[in-house]
């Protein structure tokens, strides 16, 4: 059964007012509850329950420990491609965007995938923009199955697929599955993709219980924050959660909280979430799925990371890149311009082949990292917060 949940019915505007709601007892009734329902989460997440934050994160914090341990995994996205055919206002690929693409090869990928290894990582997501004469099932496949004996945990970020087109890649090695819907507000999602396979709101919504029947065992969902009102999208990717616990239960599932960055196009952010909103969200998510991984990128500045990992989350990025070839400057020789949607060759000599300050490849990136520390540093940040930093925690073996 999909999720193809009724944002305008009465029981979900009635979610909207309590989530709304400047009164704190509705909060204080759900933190007096062992377990939360989605109209706790609701009251949670309120202007009202921002009186009991302190009483909030220092729960949050306590069953995150129960649950999980003393333990922060780590990961890192490992850009394959950054072509694409869908028109996305707020991502740096989309389509009509004049940037520097390329996709890399197997071996470059190969190439990138052990220098996250030399770093420590063994849990990497391939990620890749939506085209299907660049990033084709076949290519997928085979990037997984020639990483898939060095790395243990890979999991893909890239355009929703059939089921079938997914069991390949299951097969190849790849157990887990990142898929974004972006925004939850079907108006916002028509106005920001305005072109390419990505329009399909329900598509998209259901692309985590086609990966879940080809034999994903991770899920990992979320919305975008900046782009309709935090406190809709979050009762709705609660909501969704809910939903693929109850029908995907045989896996794992992680919720990730990002928020708008610069990119390439420049645009604008549609709504505001605060710091201590974020705080609020991340805090409102473990109290209400105490078992569900929460992810922070580096999307979020070095100083705000350290205060929020303590407080429930599960997964951090680390020493981040969004562009191809940015650990190595695999592809670089290979870069072309697009010019809305169409190649355009590089001149030999053109000013876009001279290396940039501090960068491994020119390519153009998908936005801008805020968290610039290499892994490393973050590890020792981890073990400075009373934590064990964890970069293996899956491997084929233990369902062979």
């Amino acid at each position: 059964m999909s999720f193809v949940p009724e944002f305008d019915s009465l029981p979900f505007a009635a979610l909207r007012r309590v989530a709304e709601s400047a009164d704190s007892e509705p909060a204080r009734a759900a933190l007096a509850r062992p377990s939360l329902s989605l109209n706790d989460f609701a009251a949670l997440i309120s202007p009202g329950a921002v009186a009991l934050l302190e009483t909030i994160g220092a729960r949050s914090q306590s069953l995150t420990r129960q649950r999980f341990g003393k333990v922060i995994r780590l990961f890192a996205p490992l850009y394959l491609s950054n072509e694409c055919i869908n028109n996305c206002a707020y991502c740096g690929f989309s389509r009509d965007n004049p940037i520097l693409r390329v996709t890399l090869s197997v071996a470059e990928v190969v190439r990138e995938a052990r220098a996250l290894k030399e770093q420590g990582f063994r849990n990497v997501l391939l990620v890749a923009g939506e085209h299907p004469k660049f990033v084709a099932g076949d290519y997928l496949a085979a990037c997984i199955r020639a990483l898939h004996a060095e790395l243990p945990a890979i999991s893909l970020e890239v355009g929703p697929m059939e089921t079938d087109d997914y069991r390949p890649l299951a097969a190849a090695g790849a157990e887990g599955l990142v898929v974004y819907q972006e925004t939850y507000d079907r108006d916002v999602y028509a106005a920001m993709h305005t072109a390419g396979p990505k329009r399909d709101f329900n598509w998209r919504l259901e692309t985590p219980e086609r990966a879940y029947a080809a034999g994903f065992r991770r899920l990992g969902i979320g919305a975008l924050y900046g782009l309709a009102d935090w406190r809709f999208e979050a009762l709705s990717v609660a909501a969704h959660a809910a939903h693929l616990l109850r029908h995907c239960w045989k896996a794992q599932l992680t919720i990730s909280l990002p928020r708008l960055r610069p990119c390439a196009g420049e645009f604008t952010p549609l709504t505001h979430m605060s710091d201590r909103d974020l705080v609020q969200l991340i805090c409102a998510f473990r109290l209400f799925l105490p078992d569900v991984g929460l992810v922070l990128s580096t999307r979020e500045p070095a100083r705000l990371r350290d205060g929020l990992i303590p407080l429930g989350i599960t997964l951090v990025s680390a020493g981040s890149h969004t562009e191809p070839g940015g650990y190595t400057g695999a592809g670089r020789e290979n870069i072309h311009r697009t010019e809305r949607g169409r190649i355009q060759e590089l001149a030999a000599g053109a000013s876009e082949w001279a290396p940039l300050t501090g960068r491994a490849t020119n390519a153009t990136g998908q936005f801008e990292i805020a968290d610039e520390r290499p892994p490393a540093a973050i590890a020792e940040l981890i073990r400075g917060l009373g934590y064990e930093p964890v970069w293996k925690d899956w491997d084929a073996a233990l369902t062979a």
